[in-house]
């Protein structure tokens, strides 16, 4: 049954009713499909604590250590993103709800980092009410791909290849404006019982989505996270979801790592921080088996 205080669900419908009337969203002008502007993957998962802003930050500048131009998209409210990459949050002028809300191109949010060939549009508190602001908006759900339209166009110049977007850890309008906005999603997973739980809501979420709004969005891969090799329940989680998923499941599986811990309150990615561990490893495997697969994708 819809719920019809639900802003996200695209089926709901305006007009003469008792109860709370929400406008429906506007009909996409075009899916977003691979061209010459960068590849944006949204990185997903609404259960908290799975490693999407670690995921993100190591991801990022592992790409970009391969000679990748990377830009994160902070649009988790708390801003571990932004944090973790040494962005103060005197630094954030203009922050992702800015340009969500309409008040500033995305451009004018780009920051770079210390990462050479990485860049961030941060994040702050104030996204945490956007929903209200625009839930009543027919173009809420394209906030995001609009922004991210010829952002590599115009002065300074810019050169993306990637834009790894960081979703709060929620099924909410945010979350749905990243998957409105990309051509996949990655999927971080923790190597604990209660992994598999809610996989299959969030894969729902992809395909209404994909149904409503994108036509073109994809799951790129699980990367299963902080995984312990010594832990027997950790193995018999990464087999089963190996077994449920198949061939989404990247091989990378990365590591439980104090250094991957420790790095954040450096302000520094873990590559950054100690290279030679083994959760910077892992992640230069990730980003290699990414470009792997985009590889396979565009030869496809």
């Amino acid at each position: 049954m819809t719920d019809p205080t639900d802003p996200t669900d695209p089926t709901i419908q305006s007009g003469p009713q008792s109860g709370p009337q929400v406008v429906p969203f506007e009909k996409p002008v075009a899916p977003a499909t691979p061209g010459p502007g960068p590849r944006v993957i949204a990185i997903a998962n609404q259960k908290g604590g799975v490693g999407k802003t670690t995921t993100a930050i190591n991801l990022g500048t592992a790409l970009a250590a391969i000679g990748e131009h990377v830009l994160i998209v902070d649009l988790d409210p708390q801003g571990n993103a932004s944090t973790g990459l040494g962005i103060q949050h005197k630094e954030r002028g203009v922050s992702t709800y800015d340009v969500l809300a309409g008040q500033a191109p995305m451009r004018d949010a780009v920051i770079p980092t210390a990462v050479p060939k990485l860049h961030l549009a941060p994040s702050t508190m104030d996204l945490s009410g956007l929903e209200l602001e625009i839930g009543q908006q027919r173009d809420r759900a394209f906030r995001l791909r609009t922004a991210l339209n010829n952002i590599n166009n115009g002065s300074p110049a810019f050169d993306f290849t990637y834009v790894l977007v960081d979703c709060p850890p929620s099924l909410n309008l945010i979350t749905v404006n990243a998957m409105a906005a990309a051509h996949s999603i990655l999927v971080p997973m923790q190597c604990e019982f209660f992994a598999l739980e809610g996989l299959s809501q969030l894969l729902k979420t992809v395909e209404e989505v994909k149904k409503n709004l994108n036509p073109g969005l994809s799951i790129h891969g699980i990367v299963m996270t902080m995984y312990d090799s010594r832990n027997n329940l950790a193995n018999q989680v990464v087999a089963d979801v190996r077994q449920f998923m198949g061939k989404q499941v990247y091989e990378t599986v990365i590591p439980r790592n104090v250094r991957i811990s420790e790095a954040p309150s450096y302000g520094k990615p873990v590559l950054v921080y100690d290279l030679k561990c083994v959760g910077s490893e892992a992640y230069l495997r990730l980003a290699t088996e990414i470009i792997q697969r985009e590889r396979a994708l565009k030869a496809g």
